[in-house]
């Protein structure tokens, strides 16, 4: 990935004149491209690691696999949320772990975690660096060094049941590594979030990650069935059953733990046939609320698509559903929503046929298959827009919740108020009070995302003039979407884990006793508090 950009840069797009135009009219953006940084003229911080505990973690796991070069340090600087991406523009000094080690295997994870409990340096387990919630930051807190411990060496493929139809794989294989291992052998995982080019097992474990097709195949903690993770006090390997009642499930002690309870090395996962058909169809909905009732309909009928979702009027309206068109003519008005089945000829057509009577039953119109296919040919593709924005002069992030069907109205509306107010400026205590000179008008997208019987999650895209100071500018209003989620009833996350970004908001969503628990699992597992600090737990 790029060092200062989403991912591949022979994939990066220049902004189209649709995109452009709606810049410059509805925002008041120039749309010119600001200066970047050249990577040779990033200062960092110096490393602050000793080279006695260098040289002890290159006896462990190879002088070639402790990098301490800025280069090296800089890949791993952070994720990529909006707020990482305009830090690596600051022409002062950066931070940085001061040192990648690479294990490549258990034992010299092991190794590096019993040296650095020993020594008191800080470990921040790295997969993809896909994080956009702060997750993989190098935060030292009262440490006197941190090292990234980026575990892409952990790539294999251990083992294959197609039986039971189960595969077990190590953390650092990334999601497409994953289905060409599994793909050889007639099998996918099929968990496709928009990281997935770049995000690893390991990442998808340690982060309770959805992906676009969780109606049919689920999210990636219903995948998981094992679990090895190396901790300072031990290893953990959980999950000898496909269910048990032997007590809590321990599972989800490691799944979504981020890395702050131990370093997951190994992940088995329930796994499927290679799909013989994938079928399309795409749906128009002349509002919003119409496509979110007729989306319920669905998932509480069991029609079983394996995507659906449903774009609200203003992501409609700029086409951001389908990537390669977005600020062009909308193809329809209304609402858009996507739907896509997979498996056997058989299988895959009477699910289609299911969904298609309910969704016309609930007042759609189908407008066939291309916007379907339009939407997964790009599906990857809009963190490469957000990079293009911000080069421009605009502001561009998304956020994400989750709440009861009938609470879904509420709370988009109440997220969509909280962000326009913040980026207009006006104080959140007053809502009479006028907009700053400051503020920006602010354009405001939501798409239900992932659907459940009893809710859905809801998934912003913000995009906004860059004022002032943009990091506490998008400060300011992701604290005021935040305290609405809370305010609302929705969770503080529901795919994009919690990290440094979301952790002021935890006591509110699993209130103090729940603080506490998460603690005193921290200090059993990790004594000595050396790994990934400041994330999840307040």
């Amino acid at each position: 990935m790029k060092w200062n950009a989403w991912g591949d840069p022979d994939a990066a797009k220049p902004l189209s004149d649709g995109i452009r135009s709606l810049l410059e009219q509805a925002l008041g953006v120039d749309a010119q491209p600001r200066a970047e940084l050249e990577i040779d003229e990033v200062r960092l911080r110096p490393s602050a690691l000793p080279d006695g505990d260098r040289d002890a973690l290159s006896a462990i796991v190879g002088d070639p696999h402790v990098i301490t070069d800025d280069r090296g340090r800089l890949l791993r600087a952070g994720g990529k949320s909006t707020l990482d991406l305009l830090r690596r523009r600051d022409r002062g000094e950066q931070d940085a772990p001061d040192a990648v080690v690479l294990p490549g295997d258990e034992a010299e994870v092991a190794g590096v975690l019993e040296h650095c409990a020993r020594q008191r340096i800080a470990v921040v387990p790295f997969g993809g660096g896909t994080s956009v919630v702060g997750g993989v930051d190098p935060l030292r807190a009262d440490f006197s060094a941190v090292v990234s411990l980026d575990l892409r060496r952990l790539d294999q493929l251990h083992h294959l049941d197609p039986i039971s139809g189960e595969a077990e794989l190590g953390a650092g294989v990334t999601g497409p590594q994953a289905e060409t291992l599994l793909a050889a052998q007639g099998f996918s995982l099929g968990h496709f979030p928009q990281s997935f080019q770049f995000a690893t097992i390991g990442g998808f474990a340690a982060t309770r990650s959805s992906g676009q097709g969780s109606a049919g195949y689920g999210r990636f903690d219903d995948m998981v069935r094992g679990v090895r993770a190396v901790t300072p006090a031990g290893v953990l390997d959980l999950g000898r059953a496909p269910a048990s009642a032997a007590g809590p499930d321990l599972r989800q002690l490691l799944v979504g733990s981020e890395g702050v309870f131990g370093v997951i090395t190994r992940v088995r996962v329930r796994v499927h046939p290679v799909p013989e058909v994938t079928r399309y169809e795409a749906w128009s909905f002349p509002d919003f609320s119409t496509g979110a009732a007729a989306l319920r309909a669905v998932v509480q009928t069991g029609a079983g698509p394996t995507v659906m979702r449903l774009s609200d009027e203003a992501e409609t309206g700029v086409n951001l559903a389908t990537s390669e068109s977005i600020g062009e003519q909308s193809i329809t008005g209304g609402c858009l929503a996507i739907t896509t089945f997979e498996g056997t000829a058989a299988h895959a057509q009477s699910r289609h046929d299911e969904t298609r009577a309910v969704l016309a039953a609930h007042g759609g119109t189908s407008l066939g298959e291309e916007p379907a296919r339009a939407w997964e040919h790009g599906r990857f593709n809009a963190p490469y827009l957000r990079d293009a924005l911000l080069s421009a002069g605009a502001l561009c992030e998304t956020l994400e919740t989750a709440t009861n069907w009938s609470n879904v109205p509420a709370l988009k509306d109440a997220v969509t108020q909280a962000l326009t107010d913040a980026l207009g400026g006006q104080e959140r205590s007053d809502p009479g009070q006028s907009t700053a000179d400051s503020g920006t008008p602010a354009l405001v997208l939501c798409h239900i995302s992932h659907v459940y019987p009893t809710g859905a999650s809801l998934y912003f895209t913000v995009v906004a003039g860059q004022r002032g100071n943009p990091i506490e500018q998008w400060r300011t209003a992701k604290a005021a979407a935040s305290d609405a989620m809370v305010r609302t009833g929705g969770t503080i996350t529901h795919h994009h884990a919690v990290g440094a970004d979301h952790r002021p908001w935890m006591a509110d969503e699993i209130g103090d006793l729940g603080v506490a628990v998460l603690r005193a699992v921290k200090a059993a597992l990790d004594p000595t508090g050396i790994l990934n600090p400041g994330k999840l737990i307040p």
